[in-house]
Formats: structure tokens, C-alpha cells, sequence
């Protein structure tokens, strides 16, 4: 049996900096506890995968994360700042600096995709100079993800693969330096799904970006982690990296590599 926290195999550097940790982050919607006491910490430039079956809780961490829903109890220390006593202002502020890459892309379905990219660039307009160029930031975010092709289309007209790609492309155009996914290979073909991965990678060579992946995919994980975190009943039930994950004899553990 592995216990809680156990740490399989982790060749990562103690000593690297945590750019993301919440410590015994708790949260319950009525009887149901859906996270229990759960801890994590990510490192800069490192690929962190969360897996859990489905209403494990992987969804309701992401979006405690970023704020989006209050924890009942517990630290969420994003770049050393602790978002729960954060006021609106400095919150929007620290988020900017932390890509969120939706499971359904997310894109605005009454706007191009260059106004899709544009939108953020509006709402934080103080993070760039002010004679910063729009297009050319538009272009170059498009140009990482191989669309620039698209720039002047609607949501309407892409595949679902596009719209991954261009929703990153949002994401990107930010400069995050944290990039949070949710499902990034949800619905898309196993083609596809590939160029996602490889595209992930390369993002994180190109940037050395922070990155937090909720995934269910199994060659997902494989292929993008560093380390990898089980949470299992609400807990962060097992930690490593995937070969010694995938190689362990806990029954709980095993059902997650099981094809």
C-alpha cells in the first residue's frame, strides 16, 4: 500500500523553486467532501500531471486554484502569494501571469479568432508597453500553435483540434508563467490528441512555462509528465513519476494504467 504523499521515484531537484503549492486545501459542497486535506506543490519548469476518476475532484482543485471557487479551508500559494488573502485587484493582477487552458477551448463564438486574442490583450493591457503592437502579438501567439492562417475566422470554421490550438494560442499571448490544462486532449482524435502533446512540449521548451495538467489520458501522462499526483478519495492518495506509478502493485494505483 502507498501511503498519502508518498513520493515514488522523483528524480526532480528538492532544492528547485515552488512556483504553486496549496497545503491541506479543503472543500465540500454540502455532504459531499470533494477535496480532503489536499496537498501539492509544483516546481518552475516542471510538467505536473493530476490524474483521478471522474468526480474526483481534479476540476473543483483547478477552479480553487485560479479563484474561480473558494475553498473551505486551506493555502493556495501561487509565486509565493497566498490568493486567499488577495483582494479583486491583485488577484486579476496575479492572474495574468497564469494561463488557463479550458476543457471545451472556451473560445467566444461571436468573435475571430483574432478578436478571441485580442480580448485578453484588452483586459490587461497594463502588462504591455503601451506602443506594444496588437497584431504582431496576435500573430506570433497564432504562428506558436501553426495557425496564423486562421487569424480572420470564426470558432465556426475550425475543427476541434483548431480550436485546442487557437485556445492555447490565448492562453500564450499573456506571457503566463503558470499554464493550468484541463483535459487538453478531451474529445479529440488520437491524431490529434498527439499534436496537442507535442505542442505542449514544445511550449514548455520554447517558454519553460509551469505546467499543471488534469488529464485522464493515460499516453497523455506518459508523455508530458515530469511527476505525476493520484488523487484518490480527495487526497493526493500517491505521488512519482509515471514508471514508477505504472509499475506499483497497490490495487488503487494499478486501476489507473490498466488499458
Amino acid at each position: 500500500m502507498i501511503e498519502n504523499n508518498t513520493i515514488l521515484s522523483n528524480d526532480k531537484p528538492q532544492t528547485k523553486e515552488v512556483v504553486l503549492e496549496l497545503k491541506n486545501l479543503n472543500k465540500s459542497f454540502g455532504e459531499n467532501h470533494v477535496l480532503k486535506n489536499f496537498n501539492m506543490i509544483l516546481h518552475k519548469g516542471e510538467n505536473l500531471v493530476i490524474m483521478g476518476k471522474s468526480g474526483s475532484g481534479k476540476s473543483v482543485m483547478i477552479k480553487c486554484l485560479v479563484g474561480l471557487i473558494q475553498a473551505d479551508s486551506g493555502v493556495i500559494s501561487v509565486m509565493h502569494k497566498d490568493i486567499t488573502t488577495l483582494d479583486q485587484t491583485a488577484l486579476d493582477m496575479l492572474r495574468s501571469d497564469i494561463g488557463f487552458l479550458f476543457q471545451g477551448s472556451a473560445l467566444y463564438d461571436s468573435m475571430t479568432v483574432r478578436e478571441n486574442l485580442e480580448f485578453p490583450l484588452r483586459r490587461h493591457s497594463s502588462k504591455f508597453k503601451k506602443n506594444v503592437d496588437t497584431n504582431t502579438l496576435v500573430l506570433e501567439a497564432l504562428e506558436n500553435v501553426g495557425l496564423a492562417h486562421t487569424i480572420d475566422l470564426m470558432p465556426a470554421e475550425l475543427s476541434g483540434g483548431m480550436k485546442r490550438r487557437v485556445a492555447l494560442a490565448r492562453t500564450l499571448i499573456l506571457q503566463p508563467k503558470i499554464i493550468l490544462y484541463d483535459e487538453p486532449t478531451s474529445g479529440l482524435d488520437p491524431i490529434t490528441a498527439k499534436e496537442i502533446i507535442m505542442l505542449m512540449q514544445d511550449i514548455q521548451k520554447k517558454y519553460n512555462t509551469s505546467s499543471l495538467i488534469i488529464t485522464h489520458d493515460v499516453d497523455c501522462a506518459r508523455v508530458i509528465s515530469d511527476r505525476m499526483i493520484l488523487l484518490i478519495d480527495g487526497t493526493n492518495y500517491a505521488e512519482g513519476t509515471f514508471e514508477a506509478l505504472s509499475t506499483s502493485l497497490d490495487p488503487k494505483v494499478k486501476a489507473f494504467f490498466k488499458h
